[in-house]
């Protein structure tokens, strides 16, 4: 699988670290419009190859050199500073995507497109629109770190590993997000459920509290050490693994929806089977009616913003 990863920032890197260890790729291609950082974060890759998978990883400021990627992450665009919402990023990395994708797709018609750059609800609908590819073939990295950030908070809470948490984070990856307690189980055990070996359950206090935990990660790091790297490149390259090996894992991506429980137009997340085609299906997930509420309104805050950028 050939690999291009547009932008070879903090996060294009981190993927592209995680692309090696996991051995996804065997030609892996860091573009960037410095060509120096392109240049410098490959050959930082290459010294590590003799310990990976045998592959060939160059640095470029051509897209052209994109040529023949099965996937194209897009980790380009403005970074989120201190004190800044992922949707204030909208306008400039919405541009940005509108002027990458079309040269992208020129050498590369069959790729799939993975859209990391934030806010990735927002630029994923914009990948959508300035690609013209089938839905199913333009993929958000979405809120599958967000869950991942979830597990971890109730793996500590509950001192069980966090693999055997499953619990799934929705809609926007951003403030609006939306925590699905209504369906998260440990061990088969539903959360209502929760006996003292697991904690017991949750007050809706303590619920409201997690979730807010995992919606301010971002931010704590963001002030203490400047991007969010290591863990979305993590994702990064476990959505594009998932693809590559066919697997029809369940992963809440972003995907558009035109009508998924009433709520459509736009694209947000939900737990998605993703194999070799991209997007294979959407789970149809039960939900109380808060949950199905917040989600719509969690869609909608998406597609106001996507409205502020001319989408």
């Amino acid at each position: 699988m050939k690999i291009a990863i547009v932008g070879a920032g903090e996060v294009g890197a981190a993927a592209g670290y995680a692309c090696l260890l996991r051995g996804v790729s065997n030609k892996l291609v860091m573009c960037d419009l410095d060509r120096a950082k392109a240049e410098a974060q490959a050959l930082d890759l290459a010294h590590g190859v003799q310990f990976a998978r045998m592959t060939d990883i160059s640095g470029t400021d051509d897209l052209r050199d994109c040529a023949g990627a099965d996937a194209v992450v897009l980790a380009a665009g403005a970074k989120q500073k201190p004190n800044q919402t992922r949707l204030d990023l909208a306008a400039d990395n919405v541009a940005m995507c509108r002027l990458v994708l079309p040269e992208v797709l020129a050498v590369a018609p069959d790729a799939l497109i993975l859209v990391v750059t934030n806010p990735v609800d927002v630029v994923t609908q914009a990948a959508l629109d300035a690609s013209g590819l089938d839905p199913s073939r333009v993929i958000g990295s979405g809120t599958v770190l967000d869950t991942s950030r979830l597990r971890q908070v109730l793996s500590e809470r509950c001192g069980v590993a966090v693999q055997n948490v499953h619990a799934y984070v929705v809609g926007e990856h951003g403030d609006s997000q939306v925590a699905l307690w209504s369906s998260a189980t440990i061990g088969g055990i539903h959360l209502s459920d929760w006996g003292d070996t697991l904690g017991g359950t949750p007050s809706p206090e303590e619920r409201h509290a997690m979730l807010e935990d995992v919606r301010q990660a971002a931010y704590r790091i963001v002030a203490g050490k400047g991007a969010t790297n290591h863990a979305i490149g993590v994702v990064t390259a476990r959505i594009i693994e998932a693809v590559d090996r066919d697997e029809r894992r369940v992963l809440p991506v972003s995907t558009y929806h035109a009508d998924y429980q009433g709520i459509g137009g736009v694209c947000f997340s939900v737990p998605t089977i993703v194999d070799r085609r991209g997007v294979a299906a959407r789970l149809d997930v039960p939900m109380d009616e808060s949950e199905h509420a917040a989600l719509a309104a969690s869609a909608e805050a998406i597609r106001g913003a996507c409205a502020s950028v001319g989408l």
